[in-house]
């Protein structure tokens, strides 16, 4: 038999072009960096990866014990209960008439948005900065990418006009508007009026808007307001178990769809049968109690909100008084902080992009963050993304118990229950103070 040595299929010239020079994601790699490095026996402050630091709530936890037995394959489109569950919870939460045939779970919304850009034939269009993952999916599927630059000074929200021009250029080309809020990186989210600003260009234009709201339920004040509450007809809202639920290795995610976009609902479920099968039998068993909701959860996530919303404000108050540039977060657990104002001094130490700026803080600090270029921000932009999340989320939840129930938490209970963050953000301030 003739021999095949490996060297014969070179590993370069074999891979899809789509695919060649991508790399690992971003939040992913940071995260197994900063696993090497404490490894290595460095203090590492993990502030790089967006994992949700709060336990997932008992009730939820018990139902997967109770279902850990079940093991049959389940429906593509998901376990009836689940997606009736799903639907139940957008109708109590925004008030949206959904049933369970608008319901599709897969294993995390992450799947789910690489199942739509494979299976809808148009551009996708992405505000930036955006999460690290939309773009190269649309790269490994071969879509065009139409990138919406957003502004610092409107807390880099997408403006109705800004959607108005692209749009307007061809009118009738099809297009998926990504919406992601609160943001990541940004932490913002949109006001009511801008929301019907949005939906309103959308329609004209019959846009397909993915509504990411993903960390809704972690609205530092519980005010969140889905855009499908404007525009039904023509929004999908993603959403999951991850970041609200505490639960982003249980990899489950939903889409709810209108009506009117069933088909696009049934080909990605046919797309999802000779992919992934289905979801994980007893994490969907689980994940009916999730959204069901009640008043164990309710309770939940109002505590993880005070924590979060205490936590952003005092990174942001600390950042602000070191001389870096950010603005207060809205939601979830993400600042985009800048240090366009320390650019002279970077540059005079070689630091002249937001890549360099962010390894020399890991090596220099031990804090471990990502570069806004890995957000679709130019490079020599002095911004980064920082997730303040490097906590034990039980054992803070446990002492918020003792603190008054409508009272702003204090600087010690934060520094106290959350201080490798808290450590973190001192780290950063000081280093910049040795810029100057």
């Amino acid at each position: 038999m003739e021999s095949v040595t490996p060297t014969q299929f070179g590993p370069s010239p074999n891979i899809n072009l789509n695919v060649r020079g991508l790399k690992t994601s971003a939040t992913l790699a940071i995260n197994e960096r900063s696993a090497e490095l404490k490894a290595q026996g460095r203090q590492v402050f993990r502030l790089g990866l967006g994992q949700s630091p709060f336990p997932v709530p008992e009730p939820v936890v018990q139902a997967l014990r109770e279902n850990a037995h079940q093991k049959d394959y389940l429906p593509v489109k998901g376990l009836p209960a689940l997606r009736e569950a799903v639907a139940g919870y957008h109708g109590r939460k925004q008030g949206l008439q959904r049933s369970a045939d608008d319901v599709l779970i897969g294993p995390g919304s992450k799947e789910l948005m690489f199942l739509i850009q494979l299976v809808y034939y148009g551009d996708l269009v992405i505000p930036t900065p955006s999460w690290v993952s939309y773009a190269p999916q649309a790269q490994i599927i071969g879509h065009q990418v139409r990138w919406v630059r957003t502004d610092s000074s409107n807390n880099w929200l997408l403006q109705p006009e800004d959607l108005q021009e692209i749009c307007e250029d061809d009118p009738d080309r099809p297009r998926l508007l990504i919406l992601n809020y609160p943001n990541n990186p940004t932490g913002h989210s949109y006001p009511v009026e801008h929301l019907e600003a949005l939906a309103k260009v959308a329609r004209k234009y019959r846009v397909v808007l993915l509504s990411d709201e993903i960390y809704g339920e972690i609205h530092h004040h519980g005010a969140h307001t889905s855009i499908a509450e404007f525009y039904p007809e023509g929004t999908i809202i993603s959403s999951g178990l991850s970041k609200w639920c505490g639960a982003g290795g249980w990899r489950l995610g939903t889409f709810t769809f209108p009506a009117s976009l069933r088909w696009l609902q049934n080909a990605m479920s046919v797309v999802a049968s000779e992919t992934f099968t289905s979801t994980s039998a007893p994490i969907q068993y689980a994940a009916v109690r999730a959204f069901q909701g009640g008043p164990e959860i309710e309770h939940y996530l109002t505590q993880c909100r005070r924590i979060l919303r205490a936590l952003g404000s005092f990174c942001t108050e600390k950042l602000l008084a070191a001389g870096i540039k950010v603005r207060k977060p809205d939601g979830g657990f993400y600042l985009m902080p800048s240090f366009t104002p320390f650019k002279d001094a970077l540059e005079a130490r070689g630091i002249s992009t937001n890549t360099k700026l962010c390894e020399a803080l890991l090596q220099e600090t031990g804090v471990a963050t990502l570069p806004g270029a890995s957000f679709g921000r130019p490079d020599y932009k002095m911004s980064m993304r920082l997730a303040y999340v490097d906590f034990d989320g039980e054992v803070a939840l446990q002492a918020i118990e003792a603190e008054p129930a409508e009272a702003e938490l204090s600087e010690a209970f934060l520094r106290e229950q959350c201080s490798n963050t808290t450590t973190a953000i001192d780290r950063m301030c000081d280093w910049a103070a040795s810029l100057a």
